[in-house]
């Protein structure tokens, strides 16, 4: 990159308030016999608090509230401020609630297309923040997040805007979203204290469980008091293989993990923060690719789908925040089920300065960021 993207802000609603305080803990419970991960009981008062103030906020889907909230935390955000948040489900519970109402009745609410469509995330944050800035939604699955910090990333050095807040949200919990995923037989069925294996190469069930979450950033190419700054970025599409489309060597994954760190030594990559699903498959091609690029000593590993579930569209803006919290409090976050000769081949205890965040999803689609102190 000629220039670094600086993050100036972050904000995330989450099952967790810090990922540095809720190391070594999971964030799950059982709703109608599934694992989901909701967010926190902070957040949920906040939220409802939020709902309560607006009447139109009421009949939003739960991801746009979820943005909403998220967006409320940012500070430094400019009128002119452009907006990109995308999701992978976008509205699916009140689509869903809609569609049923359809089913039953062969009508539709005068609101259900309006605020079913993608843009509402987007739009809605623009016009509670009174922004004018140009406000845009998109889905690209599992890596859209990802791909909203590289619309960011366009937009900055074109200089087509000043500053962006860019990021994900997902509220996937519906009993229909999930039973998708079961249906892909990839959802977790264990009942131990660990229910999803995130990055565990050696499981033999697949081990995903679904989350909700939103995380925004706020980035220019001026540093406000940065919190980390972007430094390289890559992206690939592989082609299909399967539904699920993942090759057995990760390759999208090992064109996007290169291109991001073009302009350095691997040696000088201290972390990745895997997208590592808690599939079988998924887990281990991404664990093939970092190997293909890193080789055996490669940085140290870490996952946050193991304690929050997989938030789909939303889930690499989590990675990011984990990220800008480790190079805050120069710690790297452990996963305490897996060995620690597995997740740190080079045997080092560094404090990270630069940290490689890789995302994937269904369309054989890869980014991969990299962020520094």
């Amino acid at each position: 990159m000629e220039k670094p993207i600086y993050i100036n802000d972050a904000s995330v609603v989450a099952a967790v308030k810090s990922f540095y305080d809720a190391q070594q803990q999971t964030y799950f419970e059982q709703s109608n016999g599934s694992w989901i991960s909701r967010i926190c009981s902070q957040n949920t008062v906040l939220l409802d608090t939020l709902i309560s103030e607006n009447k139109n906020f009421q009949h939003l889907d739960r991801s746009v509230q979820l943005a909403l909230l998220c967006s409320r935390s940012l500070k430094r955000v400019d009128k002119r401020t452009a907006v990109n948040i995308g999701s992978s489900r976008g509205a699916t519970a009140l689509w869903e609630k809609n569609y049923d109402r359809f089913r039953e009745s062969g009508t539709a609410p005068t609101t259900s297309s309006p605020l079913t469509t993608l843009g509402n995330i987007s739009s809605w944050v623009a016009q509670d923040l009174s922004l004018q800035g140009t406000a845009f939604s998109h889905s690209i699955t599992c890596a859209t997040a990802s791909h909203s910090i590289l619309n960011a990333i366009a937009w900055l050095q074109s200089g087509m805007t000043q500053s962006m807040i860019a990021g994900g949200s997902e509220a996937p919990l519906t009993d229909f979203t999930i039973s998708q995923m079961k249906a892909l037989r990839i959802y977790s069925r264990e009942n131990d204290t660990i229910p999803c294996k995130a990055l565990d190469v050696d499981k033999n069930h697949n081990s995903m469980i679904l989350g909700e979450a939103a995380a925004l950033f706020l980035l220019s190419l001026k540093s406000e008091k940065s919190l980390a700054k972007i430094v390289g970025y890559g992206s690939a599409i592989e082609q299909l293989n399967s539904a699920t489309s993942v090759t057995e060597s990760g390759e999208s994954l090992q064109e996007s993990m290169r291109q991001a760190i073009k302009d350095h030594k691997s040696e000088e990559i201290d972390v990745i923060i895997t997208h590592a699903p808690g599939t079988i498959k998924g887990d281990l091609a991404e664990y093939r690719a970092i190997k293909a690029v890193f080789g055996k000593k490669h940085p140290h590993l870490c996952n946050n789908k193991w304690q929050l579930g997989h938030t789909l569209g939303a889930s690499s803006a989590l990675n990011l925040a984990m990220a800008i919290e480790m190079l805050q409090t120069e710690t790297i976050f452990k996963v305490p089920f897996l060995k620690e000769s597995f997740l740190n081949p080079r045997n080092e205890q560094r404090v990270p300065q630069r940290i490689l965040i890789n995302a994937t999803g269904f369309g054989g689609n890869a980014v991969s960021l990299l962020v520094e102190k």
